[in-house]
């Protein structure tokens, strides 16, 4: 066995038990579904279908289903959390409209990105290696459910409160997050389809006042999410809060900017109009 699949066997039962850890801090006010917590079961499906999926991929060698698979978990792992709650009330589903919404739009995105590219190459040694698959395809679980985590956890609660000011100022900052991340992709790719931008990177509309206006909008979108939650935590579900700050950490320190950021450096480094690009704009937060 290799060095690589060595650390993937012994980081995969970790991010297991942080998912199992979720699931029973976020089911304390959950209502009971065939002997478990109905959170629990939200939390176990969105590990289960990226192992399913995860199967007939590492046969085919392939990654196109990985993002698709991961927006498809966000939908039918939420729709299911409502249908399935107690007294489904308007703050449950004004937050399962916003997790549904958000996730067929990136979705949709991602899978028409990954059709016109034909492979995504972070995957080119990965999905060689079964253990190192699948480590990333248990990472993805553990995404869909930290990220979900607030809203899953207030429309799988027994706790229910009416709209109030929480509700409207978490659907803005939602709402603003929504259209910041949107413009930011439509953007990008419509910079990336004309042919006179070949090997240049962006530097105009939203892309001029932060390098990653995308994750910062994605960020906003789930600190929305945990405000209009906020009301109808109790007790242990406020490992809520997890789910911006896991947002958060995964898109600045983990997959998400480093990531990039070495690529455009690999590229464009050494690059006066690059260099004066990185100076001049944030990373992250965007400069009015």
């Amino acid at each position: 066995m290799s060095e690589q699949s060595r650390k993937a066997a012994v980081v995969i039962p970790i991010v297991v038990l942080m998912g199992a850890g979720l699931a029973w801090g976020g089911s304390t006010h959950s209502p009971q579904v065939a002997g478990l917590p109905l959170f629990c079961w939200a939390v176990a499906a969105a590990f289960v279908i990226q192992w399913l999926v995860y199967v007939p991929s590492l046969v085919l060698r392939t990654e196109r289903f990985f993002d698709l698979t991961g927006s498809l978990t966000f939908i039918i792992v939420t729709v299911l959390a409502a249908v399935l709650s107690t007294d489904l009330d308007p703050r449950a589903g004004l937050l399962a409209a916003m997790v549904v919404i958000w996730a067929a739009r990136l979705g949709s995105f991602l899978f028409m990105r990954i059709r016109r590219a034909g492979a995504d190459d972070r995957f080119d040694e990965i999905k060689t290696n079964p253990l190192r698959f699948l480590l990333t395809w248990t990472l993805q679980g553990l995404w869909v459910a930290m990220t979900s985590a607030a809203a899953w956890i207030a429309i799988t609660s027994v706790n229910r409160v009416g709209l109030d000011a929480f509700a409207i100022i978490g659907l803005a900052i939602w709402l603003f997050g929504f259209g910041f991340e949107v413009v930011a992709d439509l953007q990008k790719s419509a910079f990336k389809a004309d042919p006179a931008n070949a090997g240049r990177f962006i530097s105009t509309g939203l892309w001029a006042k932060s390098r990653h206006p995308n994750y910062f909008g994605e960020i906003v979108i789930w600190t929305g999410a945990l405000v209009v939650a906020i009301p109808v935590l109790r007790g242990w579900d406020w490992i809520a809060l997890a789910s911006p700050v896991f947002v958060a950490l995964l898109l600045t320190k983990l997959s998400g900017i480093p990531m990039l950021e070495a690529k455009a450096d690999s590229k464009w480094g050494g690059q006066p109009d690059y260099e004066q690009y990185k100076a001049r704009t944030p990373i992250l937060v965007p400069r009015p």
